[in-house]
């Protein structure tokens, strides 16, 4: 075989395996391929400190521009300080710091026409062989998922005067909402720089650009900030999971290893997937490596416990995006951030324990009860009966 492992998508998980198998076991041979002409594309990663134990921390920290010792979240009827360390990884940083340290092993401007477990074919009709082969180019809808949508456009801005924020503001929600929960995200890199981001959980029709980029006008404008100039802009879809039948998507895959976004690897809930890229990134350098068909179950193994495991932030959002009307939907953020600060690092993490599920559950909720218990109800696709264009409720 040419290469032991040949990773398909440049992105945030493959990057990230390639970077630790370079660290941990330089004697393979590895090649990650990346359509554009850098790696990692153009986004902001982030993570609060719980979500990774101390050894993860280690060997992510040359990727991280900036740490804050807490955040803060508002909303119509509460605002909190919430002392959880909170980090960021920006793709630029990604690339400066991966790309030298994979040197040959990565190859840009090279798009993948298709693949499978032991080969690629490329655009230009270049063949590559490996013993394996993972797909890590980006989400892929499915059938056997219902999604919602996490719908954002993020700007960084340098001001003409500071901003005066001294941590990053995860959820402003003291914002008109409209069609689904609408708040507004910062990150404070400096006294005068920032990332604003307007983001939406809908079930379908996300903003368009030109209403993203208005409501934040209107947002800098509320808060007297002017911008001397837009440093980079960004935007995207984050998948959120209501339901799905994890067998019948296993079975589609038909044995192709799968990554990041694509694999399903991201919290269900806020859609954060840098967590998750460092454990399978952990995962994948302790396993053998050397027989394809073995690897391939252990790949769904790790895959369907992952899934198994979120299925309570699954029938949550079905909560969030079923029960009530949407532009009340700020309610169930408001009321969730009232619970203790441990037990909300713990949700970050996806680590909830069985008494901060019933936390979480008890008392009045915020939607009517009978739309919150049938929305709970429909854990499986059949479940919907819609195609991917009409309204989830």
């Amino acid at each position: 075989m040419a290469h032991d492992l040949i990773l398909a998508g440049g992105g945030l998980a493959n990057g990230l395996i390639a970077w630790r198998l370079r660290q941990l076991r330089p004697e393979l041979e590895v090649l990650c391929l990346e359509r554009d002409a850098t790696l990692g594309g153009n986004h902001t990663w982030s993570f609060h400190e719980q979500d990774l134990d101390h050894h993860q921390q280690q060997w992510l920290a040359p990727l991280v521009v900036k740490r804050w010792p807490a955040y803060h979240v508002h909303f119509p009827q509460l605002s909190r300080r919430l002392d959880s360390g909170y980090a960021s990884i920006t793709s630029e940083r990604f690339a400066e710091v991966i790309t030298p340290a994979l040197g040959a092993a990565l190859r840009t401007g090279c798009n993948v026409q298709s693949l499978g477990p032991g080969q690629v074919s490329l655009d230009s009709g270049e063949q590559l062989q490996a013993r394996l082969v993972i797909d890590g180019r980006g989400a892929q809808a499915s059938p056997h998922r219902v999604l919602g949508q996490q719908a954002f456009l993020g700007q960084l801005l340098r001001l003409r005067e500071p901003h005066g924020l001294a941590a990053p503001i995860l959820m402003d929600a003291r914002v008109p909402q409209g069609d689904g929960y609408r708040f507004v995200y910062l990150l404070p890199f400096s006294d005068d720089t920032l990332l604003v981001e307007d983001t939406h959980y809908v079930e379908r029709d996300a903003p368009t650009a030109e209403a993203l980029r208005a409501n934040l006008d209107a947002y800098l404008a509320a808060r007297g900030w002017h911008v001397a100039q837009l440093l980079r802009e960004e935007q995207g879809v984050l998948p959120i999971t209501l339901a799905g039948d994890f067998p019948a998507w296993s079975a589609d895959q038909a044995g192709q290893p799968l990554s990041g976004l694509r694999a399903g690897l991201f919290h269900c809930t806020t859609g954060y997937s840098l967590p998750e890229a460092v454990r399978l990134a952990d995962w994948l350098a302790g396993q053998p490596l050397d027989d394809a068909a073995q690897f391939s179950d252990d790949l769904q193994r790790y895959l369907e416990q992952r899934w198994q495991q979120q299925g309570f932030y699954r029938l949550l959002n079905r909560m969030l995006f079923l029960a009530g009307r949407p532009d009340q939907r700020w309610q169930v953020m408001q009321r969730f951030y009232r619970l203790p600060e441990a037990l909300i690092a713990r949700f970050y993490a996806g680590q909830s324990t069985g008494l901060d599920r019933l936390r979480i559950l008890s008392g009045k909720p915020p939607v009517p009860i009978d739309q919150a218990l049938r929305a709970a109800l429909r854990h499986s696709p059949r479940h919907f009966s819609i195609r991917p264009d009409e309204d989830l409720s």
